[in-house]
């Protein structure tokens, strides 16, 4: 019985490293032929929740909200969607609770006019552990990427993942963190100093124009709590989504907050803009000024909250 588990995981730890090698690249986009018009937004998200481990929560379409906002889209087609596969969140929770910063995951799904193809753009293996720090041969970090590829097959039948050119070097932070301490008082839980907390949170998004399209509870033994954000602004997807339409791999964004048991301290995490710029290749300055604004806008907002 070791002998075939020690196989099982040898052919995991294989499979992680063929995922890297197929793609290098922290973003992944796949890509299809849709000609006949037979794929979808739509038809992409039932292949998803039809593949039993991962499941969409959210898809937009981004164009009639650009259309209403700016009087202008970019794509023939364009969809920002978040999913996960929550069973292995949570295994992957007893050991790295930095798998919140990618909880759930993100893509975008857009046509291009003029190839007449559909593209998916979602974190590859590589990207997913670059953000959380979970080593690239984690079984089950690996088998994550698995089920997305799996699922990216039967979402775009006779696809194929594209050449993508990007990545940027950078040295600076890929996530960005804070700590806060919670008083227990009388009657008073740190599930309920964590609501409070949420609560002044969210009440600082709105004003500056944030959305948040879905929150997330998770339950799991070896946390007080275990909460996490997809957080989007239109006015840093919208001019990034023209050049760079597979942003959607990082937008929505993922936030988390979160306390062990066995700590003192809460932890809040989320993803810095720099893996925007870097692994989307962003040069022009005034997109840059764009995301560089939201980023500072969430950093700021928490860095008050948790003085």
């Amino acid at each position: 019985m070791k002998k075939v588990l020690m196989v099982f995981v040898g052919a995991y730890l294989i499979l992680g490293v063929s995922l890297c090698a197929a793609g290098t690249q922290n973003i992944q986009i796949f890509s299809a032929d849709n000609s006949k018009g037979v794929i979808n937004a739509k038809s992409i998200e039932k292949a998803f929740n039809a593949s039993g481990d991962i499941f969409v929560d959210v898809n937009n379409d981004m164009n009639s909200i650009f259309s209403k906002r700016y009087g202008k889209v970019h794509h023939k087609n364009y969809n920002l969607a978040i999913f996960s596969n929550s069973k292995l969140v949570l295994k992957l929770m007893d050991k790295y609770p930095s798998i919140g910063l990618i909880t759930p995951l993100s893509m975008s799904i857009y046509e291009d006019g003029a190839k007449k193809s559909i593209n998916i753009s979602t974190l590859s293996l590589a990207g997913m552990a670059r953000i959380t720090k979970i080593p690239v041969t984690n079984v089950d970090l690996i088998a994550y990427a698995k089920s997305v590829d799996a699922v990216l097959h039967k979402a775009l039948p006779n696809g194929k993942y594209l050449s993508v050119g990007h990545n940027l070097k950078t040295s600076k932070p890929l996530t960005t963190e804070f700590a806060i301490e919670f008083e227990l008082e009388d009657d008073v839980s740190y599930s309920d100093l964590k609501d409070e907390f949420k609560e002044e949170f969210e009440s600082e998004l709105a004003p500056v124009g944030f959305l948040v399209p879905k929150s997330y509870k998770l339950e799991h033994k070896g946390y007080d709590f275990f909460d996490t954000y997809s957080i989007i602004r239109f006015n840093a997807i919208y001019p990034v989504s023209k050049n760079h339409p597979d942003a959607g791999a990082y937008a929505p964004f993922s936030l988390v907050i979160y306390k062990k048991k066995d700590e003192e301290s809460a932890h809040i995490g989320f993803p810095s803009v720099e893996n925007w710029i870097s692994d989307l290749d962003i040069t022009d300055k005034k997109t840059i000024q764009a995301v560089r604004e939201t980023h500072d806008m969430i950093k700021g907002i928490l860095e008050e909250l948790t003085e």
